[in-house]
């Protein structure tokens, strides 16, 4: 007889990521066309060299690089986020407002943890990001789904309008994942006077600010000189400097709340890799200019990917931004599960399916996650953007 397995986890729906790379078992890509995997958001490159020699110094010459550390994070490094976030964003973060942890999953997971349980609420807008819905279902936390608005931008008179005595955030990610969409600094500004409003809390996840087309703070949330009383900013190292796998990522919130979060990261991980972290610092004192190239050239992808969705007859692009596009297919009778799975075998294209970020109609969806692919572009070239297009107009 099988152990017991807790009701809330097993109805929790399988890692996305993980069930598309499975779909890729019993297919043969030929030499002529090989797989383009456009799956997950994530550098398909390691590090710079510069920065794989200084964390090879670390290992090699940093005792206190292998040893635990402070739970809530280096020290130094929690000074240097504080420091640069209140020069970027115009505002005054000290670094006691600051955490370190093992990645922006784990940011979301530990502030979560610190907020909301069995019988609260939170308010997620759609698309959602996968993992932020996984760990509510999980977490016995409802996730009150928010419709999206003109151009996948949530409004918050309809949120408004979802929360009660349960709900205890309403949660954001802008640039958005999956949809790519940047929220204008006045919706994030309207959101943080109805979280204040109501006593609950604005989470927003910046995973993906430093690949935000605009130049500058993209939002003036922590010029508020009371921004620690609602807002709780989640950032990710992995993308800006390449260190998916050394899990490094900061939350940014009240020290009483972080002294909260230190209570279950330390049942957790008890501190952060420390290498992850001091490459981190390393790459926050030294890439700048590196990071900068980085920004343009995933910019010129997004132009390369807009100019591709307009001549595509029958598809609309209806968000994009940052490392992602979310598309709206033509295949009216087919769902855009069944569609990737079929554009895998058919086209050699590993894309992921608008179900893997909302409910299905069996579900009491609208429809709009059957409609809809996402598309990680940020780990295609040029000509793998223009590969994607000749791909997707072969008739499937």
């Amino acid at each position: 007889m099988p152990l017991h397995v807790d009701p809330r986890v097993a109805a929790t729906a399988p890692p996305p990521v993980m069930e598309a790379r499975r779909w890729l078992a019993d297919v043969t890509f030929p030499d002529d066309r090989p797989l383009l995997n456009l799956s997950q958001a994530a550098p398909a490159d390691p590090p710079p060299k510069s920065l794989r020699d200084a964390m090879a110094r670390i290992v090699r010459d940093r005792p206190d690089a292998h040893l635990y550390g402070p739970v809530l994070g280096l020290p130094a490094l929690r000074e240097r986020v504080a420091a640069d976030w209140s020069r970027d964003y115009g505002g005054v973060i000290h670094a006691d407002q600051v955490a370190i942890t093992a990645g922006c999953n784990q940011a979301f997971t530990a502030i979560m943890a610190t907020l909301a349980g069995p019988g609260d609420n939170v308010v997620l807008p759609l698309p959602y990001y996968f993992n932020h819905k996984m760990w509510c279902d999980m977490a016995g936390v409802e996730s009150r789904l928010l419709p999206p608005g003109a151009d996948l931008l949530p409004d918050p008179d309809v949120a408004a309008k979802a929360i009660d005595d349960r709900t205890r955030a309403i949660v954001l990610v802008s640039p958005n994942n999956p949809a790519g969409v940047e929220y204008p600094p006045t919706l994030l500004a309207a959101f943080r006077d109805l979280c204040r409003w109501r006593n609950i809390a604005l989470i927003v996840d910046e995973t993906y600010r430093d690949f935000h087309s605009a130049a500058g703070a993209p939002h003036d949330l922590f010029a508020d000189p009371d921004w620690d009383g609602v807002l709780i900013q989640l950032y990710s190292f992995s993308k800006a400097f390449r260190l998916t796998g050394h899990r490094t990522g900061a939350i940014v919130a009240a020290p009483a709340r972080l002294a909260e979060v230190e209570k279950w990261l330390d049942t957790v991980t008890i501190c952060p890799a420390q290498l992850g972290q001091h490459a981190a610092l390393w790459g926050m004192e030294n890439l700048g200019e590196w990071l900068a190239g980085e920004r343009r050239a995933t910019l010129d992808r997004l132009a390369a990917v807009r100019t591709g969705f307009a001549a595509m007859p029958g598809w609309r692009l209806e968000g994009s931004g940052a490392y992602f596009a979310y598309a709206r297919h033509p295949f009216d009778r087919e769902a855009s599960d069944d569609l990737c799975r079929r554009l895998v075998r058919d086209a050699g294209v590993l894309l992921l399916p608008g179900t893997m970020f909302g409910p299905t109609r069996a579900h009491g969806g609208d429809g709009f996650a059957e409609a809809t692919v996402r598309i990680a572009f940020a780990n295609a070239d040029l000509d793998g953007i223009a590969t994607l297009f000749d791909r997707l107009r072969t008739p499937l």
